[in-house]
Order: C-alpha cells, then structure tokens, then sequence
C-alpha cells in the first residue's frame, strides 16, 4: 500500500518566499497533472517534458531549502512509473535522487524500486542516505542490507532519527546486535568515539549496552 508524500500543496506553499515562486509552483504542478492525464513518450532522450525541466529547475524557482518537496509533489503529482523514476534518478542531481527516494513511497508499490535505495545507501552523500533510508526502506528493504543502512548511518554520520520505523524493524533484531556490538568494539580498539546513536538503537534491539 502506497503512502500520501511528507509534504502538502499548502506546507509547500506557504514555505515558498514569494507570489513569484507560488505561480511558477502552480504552473509547474499543472504541467504535471496534465501529463498525468494525457501521457506521452518525450520525442527523443535529448528531449524532456515540460513537468521534468521544471523538476530540475525547482531550486532555482523555489530556493533549494524547498526543492525538495516540490519535486517530491511533482512526481506524485504526474503520477511517475518505476520506469521514469529511475530514469530521472540515474541522470539526476543529488537533489533530484533525494526526492525520487522520497516519492517512492507514494507511486510504488511493492519492492520493484530497491535498488534505487540501494544504490543511494552505497554513496557517500550523506543527504542521499538519509532520504534512502525512509518509509519505503522500512517496508522493502532486506533484513540484511536494512542492518547495514543502520551501520551506514552510524558510520556516515546520519541521525538515526532519520531511519523510519527504527524500533519496529529493530526490535529483537539480535543479529543487529551483534553487528552494532562489534562494531563499537572495532571504535573503541581504534581509539575512536562510538557513535551516540548507537547505544540507542542496541536498546532497540533488545540487548543491554555494555558501557560505551
């Protein structure tokens, strides 16, 4: 089951700075729906539909602080199929694969769109990480690569607030445990701190941190 995306028309108007970024928001929302409703194949790769210029074009519109959400509403808005979302991830920005991560859990059901997640969880960008590791990661993504998009957090430095369902999918999770406790054992023989979150989440699991 799809889930409705984090941001509304209204939060995202009302973020906006002005009548300017408001109309073009409008306009852009209305290209959209439009080819929601009447789709069609762009002419040639070379060329791209009115809604995806002005998906990339949200930040300079919008102000990069709400590009994000915009073009989280856009996508849900043309209604995108795994087919055009991963095409728009695979030839974005980081900004614009931030905000394919985030509409996955509005337009796709089912696991057909973790790889895009995975593929995020393997870069460096901290702000791709933590946009991989929401809702849809909590609903599809393995057991085993879940356990390592928690260490990622932790090693990346990504707050574990960002990681949806944490304690329901952490819950007596003990092989997360163990890879948390060595984890924090390979920290501390290196002299290194070990990671606030990590307490935390070994308590989610149902293990008593030793002291840290």
């Amino acid at each position: 089951m799809t889930q409705p995306p984090p941001w509304t028309r209204g939060d995202i108007d009302a973020a906006l700075p002005d009548d300017t970024a408001r109309a073009w928001f409008d306009e852009a929302l209305a290209d959209a729906a439009g080819a929601a409703e009447a789709p069609q194949a762009a002419p040639s790769p070379y060329i791209a539909h009115t809604w995806e210029l002005r998906f990339a074009a949200a930040g300079r519109h919008c102000g990069h602080d709400n590009a994000d959400a915009v073009r989280t509403l856009l996508l849900v808005e043309v209604r995108a199929g795994l087919e055009t979302l991963t095409r728009l991830y695979q030839h974005g920005s980081a900004a614009e694969r931030r905000a394919v991560l985030r509409a996955l859990p509005a337009l796709v059901e089912g696991p057909h769109a973790v790889h895009l997640v995975e593929d995020a969880l393997r870069s460096n960008d901290t702000s791709l990480v933590a946009a991989a590791v929401g809702p849809y990661a909590a609903a599809h993504l393995a057991p085993h690569a879940w356990r390592h998009a928690v260490l990622k957090c932790l090693f990346t430095g990504v707050p574990l607030d960002a990681v949806a369902s944490l304690a329901q999918r952490a819950a007596g999770d003990g092989e997360l445990a163990r890879m948390l406790t060595d984890y924090a054992a390979e920290r501390t023989s290196a002299g290194r701190d070990v990671p606030h979150d990590l307490g935390r989440v070994l308590t989610l699991t149902g293990d008593k941190p030793k002291e840290l």
